[in-house]
């Protein structure tokens, strides 16, 4: 998988001036959506409500969300309910179950494993993971502003 290309406004926070990017380049800051957080669904489960509250206001302050991404936002959130589901239902029943061919995963270590993945992958557009965000603060020049650093 390629690098994700990362919005505008991530690209400024770290900006070495007013409208560029770390390496100094100049930022396209796309088309003029309005940059306010869409409202939720209202058929969100709880759980997914619950992290919906919890992301939105540090995405809002960040400038990264518009009401275009209600469909991707709400994605994420269900996905994150599912994987909490699954984990609990690890913890209640085990991580495996006993069947005619014998001792098996259980069901839910499967569904748990395929909504952390897609998981990763939804929070990677928002920069929700500790290397999206690192790759963020290194901005587009992939961190070669830091060449001379031997920690970076």
């Amino acid at each position: 998988m390629g690098r994700i290309a990362q919005p505008a406004a991530l690209k400024l926070l770290k900006g070495s001036s007013e409208g560029r990017d770390s390496g100094g380049r100049e930022v396209n800051t796309g088309p003029a959506f309005k940059r306010i957080a869409p409202n939720p669904p209202t058929w969100l489960s709880a759980e997914a409500a619950a992290e919906w509250r919890r992301v939105v206001p540090g995405l809002t302050r960040l400038d990264l969300l518009k009401p275009e991404d209600r469909a991707v936002l709400a994605a994420y959130c269900e996905t994150w309910a599912t994987f909490v589901e699954a984990i609990r239902v690890q913890h209640s029943e085990g991580l495996t179950i006993e069947a005619k061919q014998g001792t098996l995963a259980h069901p839910a270590v499967g569904i748990a494993r395929a909504a952390a993945r897609e998981l990763r992958s939804f929070a990677a557009h928002f920069g929700l993971t500790p290397s999206t965000e690192q790759a963020l603060a290194r901005g587009a020049d992939g961190g070669k502003a830091d060449e001379d650093n031997p920690f970076a």
